[in-house]
């Protein structure tokens, strides 16, 4: 069974704050697509990437909104890209091993997300897809984005003014003229076998302008765990543990499955529904608690416990100590 496609909601973040600074009302439109009401504070958690394409197609016919995704990219910076995608970046020499390490790792953003680089003449292209999500409608949304990061990263080797030659989208879309009118160097083509931009091959060379490493250089393990559905949705269930623990029948409408056939797939991996919010709520904790100064109370509230003391007694049953002693000792660490 194919992973339910997620993304981080990072990229889901502009279409809502553009969406609020017009008057709409967004809380019940993320509502209508089953998508949390608070995702300014949940960047790096994942949503399911078609209902966040749904919303912005349902926002953008709704208010009357021209190129939606356009506008969404031209609010996110490099800095929104996952903190492990722009650690190997930062160590990357060269703006080629740079566009390899970005393909290896590229899953970090959106679980069904492939990219890889193709030889063309004097250029080179950097394609990307959504796996599993061919013929689906609107996906313009995702696609500008998908384009909008490489551009990021190819500038910062090449400078900050750099633009590519060629946009191409995998959906049949054409931007607006004012769209146009923004990248007026940049050829657009519609309906090609990826999206992807091209960039010479004579810039492959350039080193890092980065002033500084990040702190510590990435593992060279493989990408996160989202290829099936069973780790899709330990992914994507801390977005919406702040907002009433979801059933399992609401779980298994975002997988686009019925309940018996997602209770077969759990049965199969051994598990049960309860075991896999367990450890979804136990991951959700422990990650806040290792790396965040939140109090433990608002550790509870968020991992979907309204009582800390009932919080403190599921989370010793996983780890044998409170959650305080579990804090303490990640930080002796």
């Amino acid at each position: 069974m194919a992973a339910i496609p997620l993304t981080r909601c990072q990229f889901l973040i502009p279409f809502t704050v553009i969406h609020e600074e017009i008057g709409a009302s967004t809380a019940p439109l993320l509502a209508k697509f089953g998508l949390p009401t608070s995702v300014a504070e949940k960047a790096d958690h994942f949503v399911p990437l078609l209902r966040a394409v749904g919303f912005a197609e349902a926002a953008q016919k709704s208010q009357g909104i021209v190129d939606f995704g356009f506008q969404a990219s031209q609010r996110l910076q490099y800095c929104h890209l996952s903190e492990k995608l722009r650690t190997v970046i930062g160590y990357a020499p060269t703006l080629l091993t740079a566009l390899q390490q970005v393909c290896k790792w590229a899953s970090l953003e959106d679980n069904v997300l492939h990219m890889w680089l193709e030889r063309c003449d004097d250029r080179v292209k950097i394609c990307s897809t959504l796996v599993g999500t061919s013929g689906i409608a609107h996906l313009e949304h995702s696609q500008w984005l998908q384009n909008i990061f490489p551009i990021h990263i190819v500038r910062q080797f090449a400078g900050a003014n750099w633009m590519p030659a060629t946009m191409a989208f995998e959906a049949r879309y054409i931007p607006s003229a004012q769209t146009r009118s923004s990248w007026p160097k940049t050829r657009f083509l519609s309906g090609q076998a990826a999206s992807w931009i091209d960039v010479p091959v004579s810039l492959l060379g350039l080193p890092n302008l980065a002033n500084e490493l990040p702190a510590s250089p990435a593992d060279d393990g493989a990408g996160p765990s989202g290829s099936d559905i069973i780790s899709a949705l330990r992914l994507m269930l801390p977005s919406y543990l702040d907002e009433g623990v979801p059933t399992v029948a609401e779980v298994a409408e975002i997988a686009g499955i019925s309940v018996r056939s997602l209770q077969r797939k759990l049965s199969g991996a051994g598990l049960s529904y309860s075991d896999l919010l367990g450890a979804a709520r136990f991951e959700n904790a422990a990650r806040l608690l290792r790396g965040t100064d939140v109090k433990i109370i608002e550790v509870a509230f968020s991992s979907g416990y309204a009582d800390p003391a009932h919080f403190t007694r599921a989370f010793r049953r996983i780890s044998g100590i409170t959650p305080r002693e579990y804090r303490a000792q990640s930080r002796l660490r």
